[in-house]
């Protein structure tokens, strides 16, 4: 008969099954404090051996080890924002690309639609306040389309209308330039307030 104390992996298994009894000794975890209690006194007695001049050094080489995990760390978060930030100006589509440039686009980022004609004064300043965003917030889409080329035979008392899409679908619609401050709005007032997302 086998040794039912002996390490194999057929024991490990009918141990396991509670057949055999469980094995005697410490656990894993009991082996890792240990471990990591030796670890510590090993370190304590080399810090104890240590001059204040090699103590001052290691604690200069242990805040540069640290300041470069950081530097990393905010590498990488810019790159991150970076990535996110690849709009920053306000662009003209047409009918067929809506679809894409909108409503797709606006599942993995904010999208902010201008309904415009270029001969209503309304429509050119809220297109230069639209620029100005678009450069602030380069991780929103910021699109203009003409009104009635978008929607067939819209109004041109309803320009400008802003459509803010997001998560694939129509957030909100605002309807003329009375509801963003009239010819007197600026991208600071009220009007800012819907695009901080």
């Amino acid at each position: 008969m086998d040794d039912p104390n002996a390490d194999t992996e057929w024991n490990d298994i009918l141990r396991a099954r509670g057949i055999l009894p469980p094995k005697e000794g410490p656990t894993e975890e009991e082996i890792f404090e240990e471990m990591d209690k030796a670890i510590r006194e090993k370190q304590e007695k080399h810090l104890e051996d240590k001059t204040l001049d090699e103590l001052d050094k290691l604690e200069d080489e242990e805040d540069d080890r640290i300041l470069a995990e950081y530097r990393q760390k905010r590498i990488a978060e810019m790159k991150a924002e970076a990535s996110q930030e690849k709009f920053g100006q306000l662009i003209q589509i047409s009918k067929p690309d809506f679809i894409r440039e909108v409503t797709e686009a606006s599942q993995e980022v904010w999208v902010i639609v201008h309904l415009f004609k270029d001969p209503i004064p309304e429509c050119k300043l809220m297109n230069v306040h639209l620029s100005t965003l678009a450069e602030k917030h380069k991780a929103t889409k910021f699109v203009k389309i003409i009104g009635d080329q978008c929607i067939p035979n819209y109004p041109d008392k309803n320009l400008p209308t802003l459509l803010i899409y997001g998560y694939g679908d129509l957030q909100q619609q605002l309807v003329g330039l009375s509801q963003l401050g009239g010819m007197n709005m600026t991208p600071q007032g009220n009007f800012f307030l819907f695009f901080c997302f």
